[in-house]
């Protein structure tokens, strides 16, 4: 088989999905790619562990020695531990793997990019460590408080898991309207509105 690209999409949960992503990513192929044959891997799910479906897909591809170069959104969509996107960036320039970060405009084929690489990298678990602690207090004050969080319809209670929480206060940090993080994360906009009065 010919090496390939490969175009890499990650959401944390099936609430969510990837339209964000897509037309940067296409944009990208339509640009770069050269001719060169593309396959999308696309996973929905947390970026706390490597251990996904789509992701150990691609890796089984590079190990084979059939992916010329990863291409994804945004560096936290390849994972969000330090440790595991430490190892990556070790293992892929010993494959002749390129990466490229479209909004982090990564270079991993030189000594500046695996610096940023590795910091960007500390920087994500950074944030889902300091999200989880944030997504922890507000559902501690709320109990304590006696709140709960309101559901898709009037009367009827949703119960939000942590994915969705940290997803609602991602999506708000990167600037999404509200009715974007509803939809995006399958919940009503009082309780997006609802979590991020809690949380924030």
């Amino acid at each position: 088989m010919t090496r390939h690209v490969a175009v890499y999409l990650r959401v944390s949960s099936r609430q969510q999905d990837t339209a964000s992503q897509k037309p940067d990513l296409d944009r990208w192929v339509r640009g770069y790619a050269d001719g060169r044959d593309v396959i999308y891997y696309e996973d929905s799910f947390s970026g706390k562990t490597m251990n996904r479906p789509a992701w150990t897909r691609l890796m089984k591809a590079v190990h084979a020695g059939d992916i010329e170069q990863i291409v994804v959104w945004r560096l936290d969509r390849l994972g969000r531990t330090a440790k595991g996107l430490t190892s990556l960036f070790d293992e892929l320039p010993q494959r002749n793997v390129g990466l490229v970060s479209i909004k982090d405009g990564l270079d991993l084929n030189t000594a500046a990019g695996r610096l940023m690489a590795n910091v960007l990298a500390s920087v994500a678990q950074y944030e889902t460590e300091i999200r989880a602690e944030r997504v922890h207090a507000g559902q501690q004050r709320a109990r304590a408080q006696g709140k709960t969080w309101g559901g898709s319809q009037p009367g009827r209670l949703l119960s939000l898991t942590s994915e969705q929480v940290e997803a609602i206060l991602r999506l708000n940090d990167e600037g999404r309207p509200k009715a974007a993080i509803a939809r995006a994360t399958g919940v009503s906009r009082p309780t997006v509105y609802r979590v991020l009065q809690q949380n924030c």
